[in-house]
């Protein structure tokens, strides 16, 4: 194939745990897959909107609440409805074996139970992979940038390098900001860019994600887990995620992210967040393809020598203190303020209790304004 099947597993319904389907996703990325993971508790609607954004050519959903021929009928269903019934749906669980027939009159194109060989599963999802996309070659046509499944269908163009099969992109429409989001891992990116999300939405703003994580430098596999931390739980048609795979890209991005952001652009996005991968001091790409760079830290992240060394902490247009509940969270102000030479602001946030996000969404408001004006 010319680029990772991508793969979307779901949890959906009440499920408690995840431990299978963690180590389906584990699985498929080690056998060179892209995965995206949704996490626990999620719903059929939510699940497919994920799917047709991330342009997945197979869906998994892990199923351990008796409801499989509830859920699956109904995932074929609004499938078809957001026009995408031919993709590829299968399901993993405590199915009995007088349900499976049901299951695949009702659409449904694998059931693995519990014991089924792992090579069994990574077969069936390489071939059913490799089918979906026979069938897209020949029905090619012209996309429309305007609805989210030619977004997304445009996007996988531009990942694959196959933009002949795009056409010209028109320019925005309308104003437009991209603002990266960069900081090491563990500072709560992904939390804090799903909580800035709603917070611009409710200003009516159409937001636009895009999240960075890192490329298997042993298989080629990812796992794509920033959007569990970021989709809502039910369809929005104002947000649109689509995670991307660094590909061995340096820097903390990955490949024709610059292009991806152009499209969303001209999709009618006023606002795109970039998520990078976890950075470290030199991964400065970000100032490359972004109006602006937010540099998350954390309480106790580091001093004042720390913050005035080159790098990220230079490029970086503002600060952003996440899990500013935790104790230290005005210690690491000061002494941010102490580094900086200038009036760069800084913002102090919690994602977890949704705290402070109203002044930051103020300063990405005039960031627009100047967009406008310009």
């Amino acid at each position: 194939m010319d680029r990772p099947i991508r793969v979307l597993i779901a949890k959906i319904g009440l499920d408690g745990h995840d431990r299978g389907a963690k180590l389906i996703v584990r699985n498929l990325r080690d056998a060179g897959m892209e995965v995206i993971y949704t996490g626990l508790w999620q719903t059929p609607a939510a699940t497919i909107d994920a799917a047709l954004q991330e342009d997945v050519d197979v869906l998994g959903v892990s199923l351990l609440s008796a409801a499989h021929m509830t859920i699956m009928p109904e995932l074929r269903r609004l499938a078809a409805q957001a026009g995408i019934g031919e993709l590829p749906i299968v399901v993993g669980g405590i199915v009995p074996e007088e349900d499976h027939a049901p299951l695949r009159a009702a659409g449904i194109d694998g059931i693995f139970n519990p014991g089924t060989p792992m090579q069994s599963v990574i077969d069936a999802v390489r071939a059913l992979a490799e089918r979906r996309r026979r069938q897209r070659a020949s029905a090619a046509g012209p996309l429309e940038l305007g609805s989210p499944g030619g977004l997304a269908r445009a996007i996988t163009h531009v990942v694959s390098a196959q933009t002949d099969r795009l056409g010209p992109v028109p320019a925005a429409g309308r104003p437009h900001v991209t603002i990266g989001i960069t900081g090491a891992p563990g500072v709560g990116k992904s939390t804090f860019i799903g909580r800035l999300a709603r917070h611009l939405r409710q200003r009516g703003r159409r937001i636009a994600v895009i999240a960075v994580d890192p490329t298997s430098p042993v298989t080629g596999g990812s796992v794509l887990g920033d959007r569990l931390r970021i989709m809502p739980s039910e369809p929005d048609a104002g947000l649109f995620i689509r995670s991307l795979a660094s590909s061995g890209e340096a820097g903390g991005l990955a490949p024709h992210v610059a292009e991806v952001g152009r499209l969303l652009a001209a999709a009618g996005y006023d606002i795109t967040l970039i998520e990078t991968v976890g950075a470290g001091q030199g991964d400065t790409a970000i100032r490359n393809v972004a109006d602006a760079v937010l540099l998350v830290l954390m309480p106790a992240a580091g001093d004042a020598i720390q913050f005035a060394k080159a790098g990220v902490y230079e490029i970086a247009t503002g600060f952003v203190v996440n899990k500013s509940d935790l104790p230290g969270a005005d210690t690491t102000v000061r002494s941010l303020r102490d580094a900086l030479e200038d009036e760069r602001p800084i913002w102090q946030v919690s994602a977890l209790r949704d705290e402070g996000f109203e002044p930051l969404c103020a300063w990405l408001e005039q960031q627009l304004a100047g967009a406008r004006s310009a």
